[in-house]
């Protein structure tokens, strides 16, 4: 039941926040349900979720129509941007969780609803080729530059590891995206949020200050 695994998570996410020292409340919880079915996000809101990202703007798009009737459900945009597909979700999102490029963020806030559109920069700290985001040296410059552009709200980093067995391995680079935000917080810039950790490692990613968790399997079970 998609109920007894969020409650399972929730729990989780409680115990590594009070273990870290942290209040459970400042750790929020992504679900992230690409490719699970507007029933599936219907079960878990029934259960008290709010929060469910979603990796393909159409996808998101049709199911934010499909589940226009639940009031306060919160989308996040948790893929790689596409700036044809903006106009897809750019109205509809409360956060964008990986923003590599100005131009991206331009587009989004040209498209943006009723306020500015929540963002935060996608930093690639392990040098992945196949996976978007800035090296953590140009972390700091991206960041200037994004808090700058009309119709969106700089609010933190996001970074994702590479994938491995141990949910220890990330470690690393979660520790190095929470210094780059303190430093980006001492020279002004409104780093405030980490969205950083899966369902193998958020506990981890707790650890080291993660205040958005995106977790999806976890949850939800195997993609179909």
């Amino acid at each position: 039941m998609i109920a007894d695994r969020l409650a399972d998570v929730r729990a989780r996410i409680e115990a590594a926040a009070i273990a870290a020292g942290r209040a459970p409340d400042t750790v929020g919880l992504v679900a992230v349900s690409k490719r699970h079915p507007p029933e599936a996000i219907r079960e878990a809101y029934a259960a008290g979720q709010r929060d469910f990202g979603e990796n393909y703007a159409q996808e998101l798009r049709d199911k934010a129509v499909a589940l226009a009737d639940l009031p306060d459900i919160r989308w996040h945009f948790v893929g790689r941007i596409q700036t044809n597909k903006v106009k897809y979700f750019a109205s509809t999102v409360a956060r964008v969780h990986a923003i590599d490029r100005v131009d991206h963020a331009v587009a989004i806030g040209q498209r943006a609803g009723d306020g500015p559109v929540g963002v935060l920069a996608a930093i690639n700290l392990a040098d992945e080729a196949t996976k978007s985001g800035v090296a953590g040296d140009e972390a700091l410059a991206l960041c200037r530059a994004l808090h700058a552009v009309p119709g969106i709200a700089l609010k933190g980093l996001m970074t994702m590891p590479p994938p491995s067995d141990d949910p220890e391995a990330g470690a690393p680079e979660y520790a190095r995206l929470a210094a780059l935000a303190e430093r980006g917080r001492a020279e002004g810039l409104p780093l405030h949020e980490l969205s950083m950790g899966m369902s193998g490692d958020y506990e981890v990613a707790i650890r080291h200050g993660a205040t958005w968790v995106r977790v999806g399997t976890a949850i939800f079970g195997p993609r179909g």
